[in-house]
């Protein structure tokens, strides 16, 4: 009974006047936290936005490089194939060279060594055809200007009716693979008047 009567009328007036008290400091409380979290929000869509941009950037990336690997290997392939006989071909070349000294060493006006001629000519021309079948052509650059690129220069020579840098002499018929160079010709190029 001593609880009842330290209750007095004020106290139980004042009561109900912090509970709206406290409820407008909750929804205040509630107020801010939303906001908070609206702020939240959008804090994380601009994150998760950005991330996303990223990993398009970086997606798109992935694919150019996918195809910058495809063609590389699409290009090597090609290459493999069209460069697979250069080996070969280097080989091949001096065979190509006897046979052309030995019709240029036989004496064609004896009669007995004429069919041999004709053999080795035979022979050689057989040979000629499958190598410019298979897109190896002969590099004979006599009277031309010296190009380093397909020509090695054996000596120089003053040759005042030339123009120089011409080709004078072949001492050894180049050749090229689908355009690529398998060996040099081997030249004797003229250096002009000295001056």
């Amino acid at each position: 009974m001593a609880g009842k009567k330290n209750k007095e009328p004020s106290e139980v007036t004042d009561e109900p006047i912090k509970k709206p008290k406290t409820k407008n400091t909750k929804k205040s409380k509630s107020k801010s936290s939303s906001a908070k979290k609206d702020l939240d929000f959008s804090s994380e869509i601009e994150l998760l936005s950005k991330q996303l941009t990223e990993a398009q950037d970086e997606s798109l990336r992935n694919q150019a490089e996918m195809q910058n690997i495809i063609r590389r290997s699409e290009r090597d392939v090609q290459n493999a194939y069209k460069y697979s006989l250069d080996k070969f071909v280097a080989e091949l070349l001096p065979v190509v060279d006897n046979l052309e000294r030995a019709l240029g060493s036989i004496d064609q006006d004896k009669s007995e060594l004429k069919l041999l001629a004709e053999g080795v000519e035979l022979t050689l021309k057989s040979f000629q055809d499958v190598l410019e079948r298979q897109k190896i052509i002969s590099v004979n650059p006599e009277g031309e200007i010296f190009n380093p690129d397909l020509h090695q220069a054996m000596s120089i020579l003053e040759e005042p009716s030339v123009a120089p840098n011409t080709i004078i002499d072949v001492f050894q018929k180049g050749y090229t693979l689908n355009g690529r160079l398998v060996r040099p010709a081997m030249v004797v190029v003229a250096k002009g008047e000295a001056q």
